[in-house]
């Protein structure tokens, strides 16, 4: 169930992660001051004899990684440590998860990776919450209710059969 629960909970945050970043103006000018850097780059590198091929190529996996970070690691993190433990609670997985997706961007900040990113943090940290908390409450709903070994019986219900 954990493989099931990860497959439906990251295109979940990711959809939201997007549909987000197309409303958040900060989250929009981000993304298309990032597209532009990225063909001035390119036209740059093939005006002078380059090869922009290894740049798109760099391009493309950097935005894999950062893809990989954000949208798959914080709801495959918080299932397996939920599984582990056997929690069962939405609160764990929703809540865990969303705050592991918006601290990603703190903790890459401290390594001085998104040194640009100054104006509208509370609101793009507040995006990849609701983004990792989506992911993680799909996770509860397909596989969390059922983490870990079953709960014991309660003696209510054995009381009753008898």
């Amino acid at each position: 169930m954990l493989v099931l629960g990860i497959a439906f909970a990251v295109p979940a945050g990711a959809v939201v992660l997007v549909l987000g970043a197309l409303a958040e103006p900060a989250a929009r000018e981000l993304l298309l001051s990032g597209g532009l850097a990225f063909l001035d780059a390119l036209f740059t590198e093939a005006s002078q004899g380059g090869a922009p091929e290894l740049l798109a190529g760099s391009v493309a996996y950097g935005v894999w990684a950062l893809t990989m970070t954000i949208v798959v690691a914080p709801p495959a993190f918080t299932a397996l440590i939920g599984e582990v433990v056997g929690t069962r609670s939405f609160i764990w997985y929703g809540g865990a998860c969303g705050l592991t997706t918006a601290l990603l961007p703190w903790l890459m900040r401290s390594r001085g990776t998104l040194a640009g990113l100054a104006g509208a943090e509370g609101r793009l940290t507040a995006l990849l919450f609701l983004s990792g908390a989506v992911a993680g409450l799909v996770y509860w709903l397909i596989a969390g209710r059922s983490a870990g070994p079953a709960p014991p019986p309660s003696p209510e219900g054995e009381r009753g059969r008898g």
